[in-house]
């Protein structure tokens, strides 16, 4: 099998042949996804894992060996939830349709979700994924707008469709970027240096509306996620987009907060990240979390940004809204209301944070430890004092953890900052166990793949 090279800031991405310890049945695997899969699908880690099961945290190889899951946001509320199971099984038994006949399940999760945003946001539409919300959105915001140009930040992500991937730049340089889409640097506090970051991601965004009119682009919008996952993780200040936002409004665009990665009580603070920024988004866009590992997403609407794209536009989305996605985001919903989830992301959030702020008292590769709730990114470099960014321990340290059975991944444009983002459920006991492991893989300065 021949190597493929990473993408861009995927330093778990596998490199086939590197290491010795792929097993001939995982190669055999390997062979066949390639066969039929084609070259375009990557795995993770140079040892990829051969999963077979789940269970709340856990996910569990062919060998029956469990791996402590800190990474998926997928399975928000833990894998094989229960009640999300239960749910989606007994709607499959009774029915599964599209939107375009009447049924109850779509009313009452449209209901329901709604009733958990601000008033503004009047509307839902559904899709199937949070490639489809995003890109949906921009189509509305088009039409609402009449411009077409987008901001997003250096290394943001926001889905595989074609349009969205024109705005999605951590897809790598082998992803054009639309000429109508202009980005800004990402509210890194830890390197900026700032002494206020809200006035100058404002500064940046006003230079990227002048730069589209400039070349005769009308705005359309700006999205972005409030935890700005793929740039490296930054969630503080809270409050520092509200300048942004107010930029992009006198501009005549719209401001989509990208909740698909902060969503769903993920940043600790209230169901919704852009809420620890005080914003009144004119649409929000949902995914991955909102189904718990069945496909779903959406977007919620201020209701006028929609009249138009309403009256031109039919919208028809043969499983967006379906009855059983429908049970499913309902089970979400209750769960996380049940289980008191948002606030367990918040006091699991500070004690993982805390922990790994000890730890950087005895390895100088922590840099910075930053994030919010269950969302947290840690910057590796190789000298404090100059902020030197590390991919290369970052990457001994994201495979280090693999062998030891725990699942992180990691990000930024340096591709040196671990990305911590596990289900919701994630206890404190959990996050020992997550510590003890990092500090073990830090120890071991030595260690190199074989």
């Amino acid at each position: 099998m021949a190597p493929t090279s990473p993408i861009p800031g995927m330093v778990n991405a596998d490199m086939p042949g590197r290491s010795q310890r792929v097993t001939a049945a995982e190669h055999a695997l390997m062979t066949r996804r390639e066969t039929v899969l084609g070259p375009a699908y990557r795995l993770f880690y140079e040892e990829p894992v051969h999963l077979v099961r789940g269970a709340g945290v856990w996910l569990y190889d062919a060998a029956g060996d469990a791996y402590l899951d800190v990474y998926n946001n997928v399975a928000s509320l833990g894998h094989g939830q229960p009640d999300v199971v239960a749910a989606v099984t007994r709607q499959w038994a009774t029915l599964n349709t599209h939107t375009r006949y009447l049924h109850e399940t779509i009313l009452d999760y449209a209901e329901k979700l709604l009733g958990l945003f601000p008033e503004h946001l009047g509307y839902v539409m559904f899709t199937c994924t949070g490639s489809e919300a995003n890109d949906l959105a921009y189509r509305i915001a088009k039409s609402h707008t009449g411009g077409t140009g987008v901001i997003v930040t250096d290394l943001a992500y926001h889905g595989v469709t074609d349009a969205v991937s024109q705005f999605s730049p951590s897809l790598g340089a082998g992803v054009p970027r639309g000429p109508h889409v202009r980005t800004v640097r990402a509210p890194d506090a830890y390197r900026r240096g700032e002494a206020d970051l809200g006035a100058a991601v404002a500064a940046d965004v006003r230079a990227a509306i002048a730069d589209l009119h400039k070349h005769g682009i009308k705005p359309a919008m700006m999205i972005c996620d409030a935890i700005f996952s793929s740039d490296g993780v930054f969630a503080d200040p809270p409050g520092f987009l509200a300048e942004a936002a107010e930029a992009v409004r006198e501009a005549g665009a719209l401001w989509v907060a990208d909740e698909v990665q902060s969503g769903f009580g993920r940043t600790g603070n209230a169901l919704w990240g852009f809420m620890r920024h005080g914003l009144e988004p004119d649409m929000v866009t949902l995914g991955k979390p909102m189904g718990n590992g069945q496909p779903i997403g959406g977007v919620v609407m201020r209701p006028e940004v929609v009249a138009e794209f309403g009256r031109m536009s039919r919208y028809f989305n043969t499983f967006g809204g379906s009855p059983v996605s429908c049970a499913a985001g309902l089970a979400v919903l209750e769960v996380i209301e049940r289980d008191a989830l948002v606030a367990n992301a918040r006091q699991v959030g500070f004690y993982l944070r805390t922990a790994l702020e000890e730890l950087a008292n005895r390895h100088e590769a922590i840099g910075d430890v930053r994030g919010a709730g269950l969302f947290v990114g840690v910057e590796i470099v190789s000298d404090r004092a100059a902020k030197t960014a590390d991919a290369a321990t970052t990457t001994r340290v994201v495979n280090g953890l693999r062998r030891k059975r725990v699942l992180i991944s990691a990000s930024g444009p340096q591709a040196n900052v671990l990305k911590l983002r596990p289900p919701i459920v994630f206890s404190t006991a959990h996050v020992d166990t997550f510590v003890a492991a990092l500090d073990e893989v830090l120890s071991d300065r030595s260690a190199s793949p074989p």
